[in-house]
């Protein structure tokens, strides 16, 4: 029922989302447009003394002196409009890279040592880079017709208005010197085709009034007295002498300009008021439509609350059930049942649990109860589970537990036999048998007490007496296999404390004979062991050149060794007992002790037993034997141990073998 109300209800917001969408990119666009028109109009107006500055300084440099007062006037007008322009961060970047030697062509043109073509130049470009930056060639004009044809009706007037200034410029030059020099007749013509061009798409776009308004503009006096002009220049081609009155031209082209201006100012005014209108028009249409908006949203609230009701009460019972399940009722069962000794019967059902509370709670949603029999029902198969799992992990580990104790005593009663018959033998062949036989015993002994590590039980062999470090390493090597594979390298002096000794024996012999079974029976394994004496730790280095590991394995194995993947015993690969052990005799011996794994240069893997120095004793004084070189800090297990194996390998090529 809730996805039959949903889809419908999803649907209309969605409608209204997007309603409300588009008016709101509307009223942005009319907002956009109605700022962007009026800086528009603020870049004309300066963009019209700069045109007027520029006619005024090409007559001057032309000869034309009586330019001179109005060119002043124009100066301080150009300057008010660029003060005004500040604020506009884009107009301001223009006026940084265009009109910074404004100052300088002002003052050679004063001086009448500016080129006129490079100075007509720099004030077009000038002007060219205004009109470029004007945001209404780019302003978003949406949807409205008639908005878009005042925006381009407004471009084309101004490149209209650009064209006839710049014609008033350059002519001004012309009629002062009075005769056409260089380009000048070619850009002439450029300039009266681009202002032709231009008008004709203003016509296009233009709406009757703003045309009217041109016509009127160019059917003054003044337009066509420049007009006259204009015919005169033409005839001028070949650069025969003109006889013109600068003042007369430049005051009547000065007008025609003026009234193309007003005309400019005009259309602005009408794409303004037409994006006030748009504005308007969106804002009461995005009101309407948040209004309704609003009305919907409260419709669909009530109808889901109304389709919702039936369903939350159960819903959040059945909730709080399955949370109060989930953490509180099967986590407390499920530990009271592991640590309970024996029988589990009495916790399956706890006193305080009522048969099948949630379907009482739930009343007459018969779906709903349903699923609150059926948690009700998982937890109770989870609890058996948990009382199996317990029971089974309790049988074996005292399974373990048990057979490693009566092991233990049979190969400690089996070791006591061949002592004494070791002592009492003369013959060598039967001595060296006796030999191999107490070997296998030692051996069943290790096994018996991995079973006890593996059991949790305490170590089986406590002693009190700290040993040496060489010798704990020989007493592992006496539990391996193919001990004479193995190759003692160099041993820094150590004394290793009386209750970790057993421990760490039995943790070497387990690197020990992994390396020897992983690696070719022609390849010695290597032990290598010195002292860190800014870290307070000693390390052991149990060296291969065997098969190695991948690195999803050595981060596996890693995890077993640190203790840290928390892998059941039973859940793990029978090969990989040897890892369990180790990581459980390194957490016996407490924090600080580490155990890691690296690759061997040269192919096979290395183990770093690293022990704290809680764990070690003070070395027995010696005055008769030289200290040992110091060492170097290891600042990294790694580079520590690749450090302390090179070092002693360099100290001893080749170590004493087993």
């Amino acid at each position: 029922m809730a996805v039959v109300i949903a889809v419908p209800i999803c649907l209309l917001l969605a409608v209204a989302g997007l309603a409300v969408h588009g008016r709101a990119e509307a009223l942005g666009d009319a907002r956009t447009t109605r700022g962007e028109v009026g800086l528009s109009l603020r870049i004309q107006a300066l963009v019209h003394q700069l045109q007027r500055e520029r006619g005024l300084t090409n007559g001057l440099l032309g000869g034309a002196e009586e330019f001179r007062p109005p060119l002043s006037t124009t100066r301080e007008r150009v300057d008010t409009a660029l003060r005004g322009m500040r604020s506009e961060s884009a107009v301001e970047d223009v006026v940084q890279r265009h009109l910074r030697r404004l100052a300088d062509i002002r003052a050679a043109a004063d001086r009448g040592t500016a080129d006129q073509a490079a100075t007509l130049t720099f004030y077009t470009g000038a002007v060219d880079a205004l009109n470029t930056v004007d945001p209404v060639a780019e302003t978003a004009t949406g949807a409205d017709r008639q908005l878009r044809d005042g925006l381009a009706a407004l471009r084309e007037l101004a490149a209209a208005k650009e064209s006839v200034a710049l014609e008033r410029g350059l002519l001004n030059g012309v009629f002062a010197q009075g005769a056409f020099q260089g380009r000048a007749y070619i850009d002439f013509s450029e300039i009266r085709a681009t202002r032709v061009a231009a008008l004709a798409r203003f016509r296009q776009v233009a709406t009757a009034p703003q045309r009217a308004a041109l016509r009127k503009a160019f059917g003054t006096e003044d337009a066509e007295r420049a007009t006259a002009y204009e015919k005169q220049a033409e005839g001028a081609a070949d650069g025969s002498r003109l006889s013109a009155d600068v003042g007369t031209w430049w005051d009547a082209m000065t007008v025609l300009v003026d009234d193309l201006y007003a005309v400019q100012q005009s259309v602005g005014d009408d794409v303004r008021d037409r994006a006030d209108r748009l504005s308007h028009d969106a804002e009461r249409n995005l009101a309407a439509d948040l209004v309704g908006g609003m009305l919907m949203a409260a419709l669909v609230a009530g109808l889901a609350a109304f389709a919702s009701r039936s369903l939350t009460r159960p819903l959040r019972a059945l909730a709080e059930a399955a949370h109060d399940v989930a953490r509180h009722r099967l986590p407390a069962t499920v530990a009271r049942i592991q640590q309970s000794p024996q029988d589990h019967g009495e916790l399956l059902a706890p006193a305080d649990a009522p048969e099948n509370p949630d379907a009482r709670l739930l009343g007459g949603a018969a779906e709903i109860a349903e699923v609150a029999a059926s948690l009700h029902q998982v937890e109770h198969t989870a609890l058996h589970l948990a009382a199996q799992q317990a029971g089974l992990r309790r049988n074996t580990t005292e399974s373990l537990a048990n057979l490693g104790r009566r092991n233990q005593n049979l190969v400690r009663r089996q070791l006591s036999l061949i002592t004494r018959l070791e002592q009492q033998e003369l013959d060598p062949d039967a001595l060296a048998e006796l030999f191999e036989l107490d070997h296998l015993a030692t051996r069943m002994r290790r096994n018996a007490e991995s079973l006890l590590v593996l059991a949790g039980q305490n170590p089986p062999r406590p002693t009190a007496a700290p040993a040496d470090g060489l010798e704990v390493v020989q007493s592992a090597v006496a539990e391996v296999e193919q001990y004479r594979r193995v190759l003692i390298a160099t041993v820094e002096p150590v004394r290793v404390r009386g209750h970790a000794v057993a421990d760490v024996a039995h943790l070497l012999a387990e690197l020990i004979e992994n390396g020897l079974n992983f690696s070719p029976p022609t390849e010695p394994v290597e032990v290598h062991g010195w002292y860190d004496t800014e870290d307070d730790t000693y390390c052991f280095a149990v060296v291969d050149h065997g098969i190695g590991m991948s690195e999803a394995d050595k981060v596996r194995a890693g995890a077993r060794l640190s203790h840290s993947g928390e892998e059941a015993l039973l859940a793990a690969p029978t090969r990989f007992l040897g890892h369990l052990v180790i990581g459980r005799l390194a957490h016996r011996l407490g924090e600080g002790t580490q155990v890691h794994l690296f690759d061997t240069t040269g192919g096979g893997l290395s183990a770093l037993l690293a022990l704290p120095g809680r764990l070690l004793a003070p070395v027995e004084d010696d005055s008769s034997a030289s200290p040992p070189p110091a060492r170097p800090a290891v600042s990294s297990l790694l580079n520590g141990f690749r450090a302390g194996v090179a070092r002693a390998e360099a100290r001893t090529p080749q170590g004493a073998s087993s």
